[in-house]
């Protein structure tokens, strides 16, 4: 046999033994990223219906103090004003509570009371967003409407508690809350110059109930940063199992070689 013909087989078996080397790790590669973006997905999904299920809670406590506000709706505000003062101390989620006949506010626990007695006459959705009001200068209220024919309860809240609420998520995703033409997130509002970047894993949903809507992302780059981190975990494991593969193939390339090299030798 000629020198190159075995330096040419010695490089053939090496490319052999790289290639061997390569597929578990390439294998394994392509089945972090995937299990890696499958569970970012799902993670956002999540998050959207469990953010609706929380807010829908926080916001339903205004329902319930609004509702049993309701009977006083109409009546005098000498009257009423005692009751609703009350509710104001012994509730500590709550703001203020208006009374409202016939779309005008005439009884209001909020110093200075709503400066729009309209507020609430075009909204579809009886939850709105109160930013910068003379009552809360630069911070946000949330306000809740309930509506019994031409009598009408509000009642609101800081805008810490849904930031609250959305603070408690602890998965990296982005979590915006949707009122009509306002927002709200854990670091800011409408009043931002630009909306928090969601681009990645983006999706949303509707609360039934009250009428906003839950935009839920990632932020750019984040799933590129989430990738290499576990690149450097698991890269050693696999270039360990790359490593054994190759040696096994060699191995058994070199034992097939040399069982040729007897048999010839002993036919000759």
């Amino acid at each position: 046999m000629s020198k190159f013909k075995v330096i040419g087989r010695g490089m053939m078996d090496l490319v052999m033994t790289l290639a061997i080397s390569s597929i578990p790790i390439a294998s394994g590669l392509m089945v972090m990223h995937y299990h890696q973006d499958s569970k970012l997905r799902e993670t956002a999904r999540v998050s959207a219906k469990e953010a609706i299920y929380s807010v829908d809670l926080s916001i339903n406590r205004l329902h319930e103090a609004a509702t049993a506000a309701m009977p006083y709706a109409g009546s005098p505000c000498e009257t009423a004003k005692e009751y609703l003062l009350k509710q104001i101390q012994d509730v500590q989620y709550l703001r203020a509570l208006a009374l409202v006949v016939d779309g005008r506010t005439y009884c209001d626990t909020l110093v200075p009371p709503h400066e729009n007695d309209l507020l609430y006459a075009a909204q579809k959705s009886p939850v709105k967003l109160i930013i910068d009001s003379s009552a809360s200068p630069n911070a946000v209220r949330v306000a809740y409407q309930l509506r019994e024919g031409n009598f009408s309860v509000i009642a609101s809240t800081h805008g810490t508690e849904l930031r609250n609420e959305l603070r408690a998520f602890q998965t990296g995703v982005v979590l915006l809350l949707e009122f009509g033409d306002t927002y709200i997130w854990a670091d800011g509002d409408s009043r931002d110059a630009v909306r928090p970047s969601q681009s990645e894993f983006f999706t949303t949903e509707h609360s039934t109930k009250f009428g906003y809507t839950v935009k839920v992302g990632y932020p750019e780059g984040y799933a590129a940063n989430e990738r290499r981190q576990a690149f450097t975990q698991v890269l050693p494991s696999l270039a360990l199992v790359g490593i054994i593969t190759g040696s096994i193939f060699y191995w058994g390339v070199f034992r097939q070689r040399r069982s040729r090299v007897r048999t010839a030798a002993d036919n000759a």
